[in-house]
C-alpha cells in the first residue's frame, strides 16, 4: 500500500459519480464503471473486480449514516486507469492486507486489489474523507487495450479487425 499519491497525470477521460453508502450503491458503482469502461473502449476486467472491492469497503467500513461515497475513474495520457473511491470515514484507514488481523476481520478484498492493481494506496483528506485508489497500467496489458487507448478506437472494432475471416479469435490477423 502506498500512502503517497502517484505523479499527477492529465486525464484523457474522466468519470465520477456520487453513490449512496449502501449495498445497492456499491452494486450500482460497479455496473456504472463497467459501462463507462466499455464506452471508452476498454475491457471491464480486472477493473470491475477492483471497483467491486473498493465500493464494498466504502459501504462496510467507510459508511457514515446519511453520507455517501464517490467513485472516480480516469484514464491518463500515459495510459493509466485510475480508480478512486472516496468516503467520509477518514479516521478508518485500510490495514495492510498481509496482516492476519485484517484478513480475519474483514476478508481478502484488499489482497485481491493488491494482486490485481499495479499500484494502490490511500490519500487522507480533506477532513473527514479518505480516498482509496488503485491504478492499472493499460499499456502493459493486451495489444487490443494498447490500441484502443492510444488510438481512441473502440475495443470491439479492434477485435473485429483482428478476427475478420478467422475461425480462431485468439490468432492475430497478419494479412
Amino acid at each position: 500500500m502506498n500512502e503517497q499519491i502517484s505523479t499527477p497525470r492529465t486525464p484523457v477521460h474522466e468519470f465520477f459519480v456520487p453513490l449512496s453508502a449502501t449495498r445497492r450503491g456499491a452494486r450500482l458503482g460497479r455496473l456504472l464503471a463497467v459501462e463507462q469502461l466499455r464506452a471508452w473502449g476498454l475491457p471491464p476486467d480486472p477493473a470491475r473486480l477492483i471497483v467491486a472491492e473498493l465500493t464494498a469497503n466504502a459501504v462496510l467500513h467507510g459508511r457514515v449514516p446519511g453520507r455517501g461515497f464517490r467513485l472516480t475513474l480516469s484514464v491518463t495520457e500515459r495510459r493509466v486507469l485510475r480508480i478512486e473511491v472516496t468516503d467520509t470515514r477518514g479516521d478508518r484507514l485500510p490495514g495492510r492486507p498481509d496482516s492476519p488481523e485484517v484478513c480475519a476481520e474483514s476478508g481478502y478484498g484488499l489482497l485481491l486489489v493488491e494482486e490485481l492493481a499495479d499500484r494502490w494506496g490511500v490519500l487522507r483528506g480533506p477532513v473527514p474523507c479518505k480516498t482509496v485508489w488503485a491504478e492499472l497500467d493499460l499499456a502493459d496489458r493486451s495489444p487490443e487495450v494498447r490500441g484502443a487507448v492510444a488510438g481512441g478506437l473502440g475495443l470491439r472494432a479492434v477485435k473485429d479487425q483482428r478476427t475478420q475471416g478467422k475461425n480462431q479469435p485468439n490468432q492475430p490477423n497478419l494479412a
